[in-house]
């Protein structure tokens, strides 16, 4: 673990100690090349070609969750004549999120396209982990875009990764260093397994309960798909009444200051309850606009904003809410909130396919209230609502929690890595 505080030396990288080298990446590489500057013709079945929304910094593999390319084994033993991965290579992002490194641990085959540098490393002057964590460090990418030229799409050119200047301690120190911060880092990787499992129970759940309820044995096929034969199918605008809300003058500063009524933004729904907000309206801004209070335990969605739109939130407090947010609040007690924010989750993209307005600006999405209103969803009885919902509100609990607890190990590892890598804190060889 770290010990004693070190002294420090001033250098164009910062603080870093006495006996600590600052040398260019160049210097401790046998070869910086990216990969293929010309699209390939990609197949179904083959070798993976990475890019850059597949890197996963300090993990054993690559993401291949929103993205994943392959060519044939012929282009492939063709690119590799000019670029050829292997494990123990670092692959280092050139454009998007520039400075964003892992290092290769996989065993199979592989190409990479141009948005990536390879860099095939001196062994005898730098450990490949120690590498890793450095060039992820966040001095260091801050670094690396300011040596990325362009003004709008910014690309770390192959001669600037050469000559980009690091602190380098001993090889000893950098193994140590490196591995203090796997530590952590493996620690993180075992929660994400144990969010991901149940995601993956959570999902496996909501399309059980949501869809065949507990304990019935008859169903009914419906406009909604087969649901049991006791549910009922509903406009949402027959058993919940449909509101948006209002933004006071920004240029009336009595409508903010010293505000006291939380004003709910679509940019802070998340799926979860609400417990307070980021701005607070006064009266008077409440009287002189749009914005309306809702009462706590009110169902919102969000019915525009890029990333946000269908998302929800529940009312933990009462609340005024922007116009980008819609109230749908009980007529009765024939719904449960809890148990209707479950099902538009569920649906979500069935709900947008079906309710964003087509004649939206591009990149813009639009759910208009009077659409949502007629959206037809499932009516349990009262009973079963509760029970799905507070089956599903456990499991929540529980996404909630490791979280939270890698919030918790990420904020270690930064602390860690402000420490380490600065040598602020000197680890015992």
């Amino acid at each position: 673990m770290p010990s004693h505080v070190s002294i420090l030396r001033q250098t164009p990288i910062g603080k870093i100690p006495e006996d600590w080298e600052v040398i260019r990446l160049g210097d401790v590489c046998k070869k910086i090349v990216d990969g293929t500057h010309k699209t390939p013709e990609y197949v179904k079945k083959g070798i993976p070609f990475i890019s850059t929304q597949n890197l996963a910094p300090f993990k054993d593999h690559f993401d291949f969750s929103q993205y994943c390319k392959y060519i044939s084994p012929g282009e492939h033993y063709e690119l590799t004549k000019r670029c050829k991965p292997e494990k123990g290579d670092l692959l280092v992002s050139k454009c998007g999120t520039i400075g964003r490194t892992q290092l290769v641990r996989v065993d199979y085959e592989f190409s990479i396209f141009v948005g990536l540098a390879l860099l095939k490393l001196k062994r005898d002057k730098v450990v490949p982990e120690y590498l890793e964590q450095l060039l992820n460090f966040e001095p260091m990418v801050r670094h690396m875009e300011i040596l990325s030229p362009g003004a709008t799409r910014k690309t770390l050119t192959l001669k600037a990764i050469s000559k980009l200047e690091i602190p380098l301690p001993p090889l000893p120190e950098q193994r140590k260093i490196a591995e203090i911060l796997s530590t952590v880092d493996k620690a993180i990787q075992k929660v994400d397994e144990a969010i991901a499992k149940t995601e993956r129970l959570k999902k496996g759940l909501m399309q059980e309960l949501l869809t065949k309820g507990i304990g019935h044995t008859e169903f009914k096929d419906t406009e909604i798909g087969r649901i049991p034969k006791e549910w009922e199918v509903v406009k949402l605008s027959k058993i919940a009444k449909l509101e948006s809300g209002g933004t006071p003058s920004r240029q009336r500063p009595e409508f903010w200051e010293n505000g006291t009524i939380p004003w709910v933004k679509s940019g802070e729904l998340n799926d979860k309850v609400i417990y307070d907000t980021e701005e607070r309206i006064t009266e008077s801004g409440l009287k002189n606009s749009s914005a309306k209070v809702f009462p706590k335990g009110t169902l919102l969605m969000a019915l525009y904003g890029r990333g946000t739109v269908s998302k929800t939130a529940i009312l933990g407090i009462d609340a005024a809410t922007n116009q980008a947010v819609c109230a749908i609040i009980p007529k009765n007690i024939e719904f449960l909130p809890k148990f209707m924010q479950q099902y538009l989750i569920y649906r979500r993209e069935t709900i947008l396919n079906q309710l964003v307005n087509p004649s939206s600006d591009v990149g813009r999405t639009n759910i208009y209230v009077s659409s949502l209103s007629l959206l037809k969803v499932p009516l349990p009885p009262l009973s079963e609502q509760q029970k799905i919902a507070e089956i599903l509100s456990t499991v929540d609990k529980k996404l909630e929690l490791e979280r939270k607890r890698k919030e918790k190990l990420e904020r270690i590892k930064k602390g860690l890595m402000n420490d380490l890598l600065t040598g602020r804190r000197r680890v015992k060889v």
